[in-house]
């Protein structure tokens, strides 16, 4: 088989390229890797987000991991970043079960260490050589029980007096997700008066036409209910994308910049440094330098960004898609705290949702996401990289391109800037029916 663990973990199809068994041999494999790291019986924490599936897949990873000797507390449905704090706090590895912003059909599974930082590379390699050839079972089993006060711990951490939100008008999208029970309770002990919407799920209605996938539903709501802002999250509430006022989407590159800003003015930017993702818009990267910022760059994924800022000494770190690392609080994306960071911001300083947005020019961006039978040929793919070169000369400095290949599903992804939207889709069509003849 392929690489089990991709860049955000497990991910797949549940009853096809994830099921209870393959669950139940990875929470063995996780548990078995710890003691085998001399951890003696390792506690684990295992959260969930609100698909049909969790709940089978969270009896069955927790299963795995007592039957090789570990301890488990369960701590229900919560955001990824509750786990990643809860097992920074508690001294044990998090097990996150979710597909994050996929369709209710997948689920995945995300390991964190007692650090609460995600495992490396090499001990997934470990777990997934224990995955294909599974140990004995312990005779000494570790024992299961509840976290009944996981959401608390977490609503207590991130309500920071120094975030304030006081007054401020907020509708919130939970995308019928994990964040559905916590998001709003935090902006509203900040301050916010807050509405929230999508908030009812079913367990199979997460990321179904709501959340941070479509944050024009946030905006309209916004607009409808004369809101000062609008906060949408993901299925698993690790990130976090904005509307102002007016209506218009806040993106992840706009949020950074925003809060890099804001920090730089507080002394409080260590290094001068903030980590960006080579998916960056070129607004951002040009408003850094005006402020004398320096951007690092990493690959695309909140892992590789952490990486980065943990090089760098980087205290803030994100991508476009509203990942955001504040690492004087967090080891992980985290929506909610992001939101409260960028929404403080603008109390504190008076300047509303729309002029903090408006530090940046965002350049019109076209991605185009290709389905392939074969995303691991892209290097070899001649024909594509002629068309990018192409491309790229046509541009010059005016513009850019990133062809990559997804880490968590059969696509390729085409990304072009431009100065204008036309130029752009241009470009990025002629590039994608090169993927297309070539791995389609």
């Amino acid at each position: 088989m392929g690489r089990l663990f991709g860049t955000d973990g497990v991910r797949g199809v549940v009853g096809e390229s994830l099921s209870d068994d393959l669950a139940r041999s990875i929470g063995a494999a996780a548990a078995s890797t710890l003691i085998r790291h001399g951890q003696g019986r390792p506690l684990f924490v295992v959260g969930r987000d609100t698909r049909a599936s969790g709940e089978m897949l969270e009896a069955a990873i927790a299963e795995g991991i007592s039957s090789a000797g570990g301890n488990v507390l369960v701590a229900g449905v919560v955001p990824t970043p509750t786990v990643a704090f809860l097992a920074s706090e508690m001294d044990a590895a998090g097990v996150v079960i979710s597909a994050s912003h996929n369709p209710a059909e997948y689920n995945g599974i995300k390991l964190f260490a007692s650090s609460g930082y995600k495992l490396p590379d090499s001990l997934e390699d470990e777990i997934e050589a224990l995955v294909v050839s599974p140990p004995s079972a312990s005779a000494d089993k570790g024992s299961i029980g509840p976290l009944p006060d996981a959401s608390e711990r977490y609503l207590h951490h991130l309500t920071d007096p120094g975030d304030r939100l006081d007054g401020m008008k907020v509708v919130v999208d939970c995308a019928n997700g994990a964040a559905s029970e916590l998001a709003a309770e935090a902006y509203r002990r900040l301050g916010a008066k807050v509405r929230v919407i999508n908030d009812a799920p079913d367990g199979k209605n997460i990321n179904d036409r709501c959340g941070a996938l479509h944050p024009e539903v946030v905006a309209a709501e916004v607009v409808r209910t004369i809101a000062d802002a609008g906060v949408a999250h993901d299925g698993d509430a690790d990130r976090a994308l904005f509307s102002d006022a007016a209506g218009a989407v806040v993106d992840g590159d706009q949020v950074l910049a925003a809060c890099a800003l804001d920090l730089k003015s507080l002394d409080a930017l260590a290094g001068n440094t903030v980590v960006s993702t080579v998916m960056a818009n070129i607004g951002f990267l040009r408003a850094m330098a005006d402020a004398d910022i320096r951007v690092q760059t990493s690959k695309v994924g909140d892992r590789y960004v952490l990486e980065e800022m943990l090089k760098s000494g980087a205290v803030l770190g994100g991508e476009q898609s509203g990942h955001l690392i504040f690492a004087d609080r967090a080891t992980t994306g985290d929506g909610i705290l992001t939101a409260i960071r960028f929404l403080s911001a603008s109390v504190r300083t008076g300047v509303p949702v729309a002029e903090l947005a408006g530090l940046m020019r965002h350049y019109p961006q076209v991605l185009l996401n290709v389905e392939v039978t074969d995303r691991d040929a892209l290097e070899e793919a001649v024909p594509v990289w002629e068309a990018v070169g192409t491309a790229e000369g046509q541009l010059g400095d005016s513009g850019r391109v990133l062809v990559r290949a997804s880490g968590t599903e059969p696509l390729v992804r085409v990304m072009v800037e431009a100065e204008t939207e036309e130029t752009a889709s241009r470009h990025a069509e002629a590039i994608a029916e090169q993927v297309k003849l070539a791995l389609g």
